[in-house]
């Protein structure tokens, strides 16, 4: 079985990361170290989002975001991947180096690029009334959003946010929401 090719380059945090990467998929990969994302890494990737793409696919966790967010602020025009945690985990630990073949391959072939806050479409009353805030329930439902439109998880506003950086069509958004159980029932 051949693996799925991957055009842009793949960033993670951990060189276990990278061999969990290498097994799922033919790709670039290169390592931030964790946090301490180097000036070099920053200036190699800024050339290389222009050139190929940049896919930064961190841990579905607290480090993860941080480190995305650091790229992602040095390097516009990167893409996002994400993997839920329930598939990146071995029991006691979560990271990518954990997440199977194809949780990996799915992840890579949803990314997401950033928009700018102007094309923003998704409003705060749409997450109100899909139930995915102030109700009972809302963050379950938002893990099942995530989950569903491949973005993934987070509080209600970080949530929030990110649908609209990453592009979430309206229409994506009631449908993952409606396939969550949320409250919408109009459309």
């Amino acid at each position: 079985m051949t693996k799925p090719e991957v055009a842009e380059v793949v960033v993670v945090e951990g060189w276990r990361d990278k061999a969990a990467v290498d097994r799922a998929v033919k790709a670039d990969v290169v390592v931030t170290g964790g946090m301490a994302v180097s000036r070099e890494l920053i200036g190699f990737l800024r050339k290389v989002v222009a050139e190929r793409g940049v896919i930064i696919l961190t841990d579905p966790d607290a480090m993860g975001e941080r480190i995305r967010k650091r790229i992602a602020d040095r390097v516009p025009g990167c893409k996002h991947a994400f993997i839920p945690p329930e598939e990146a985990t071995d029991g006691s630990d979560i990271g990518i180096e954990h997440a199977s073949p194809s949780a990996i391959d799915r992840a890579l072939a949803r990314v997401r690029t950033e928009v700018p806050a102007k094309a923003w479409r998704i409003t705060w009353s749409d997450m109100m009334e899909a139930g995915l805030v102030g109700a009972p329930g809302a963050s379950v439902r938002r893990a099942k959003v995530a989950r569903d439109l491949g973005v993934g998880y987070g509080n209600a506003k970080s949530f929030w946010k990110r649908l609209n950086v990453l592009g979430v069509d309206p229409e994506e958004f009631r449908a993952a929401v409606r396939s969550a159980g949320g409250v919408r029932s109009h459309d």
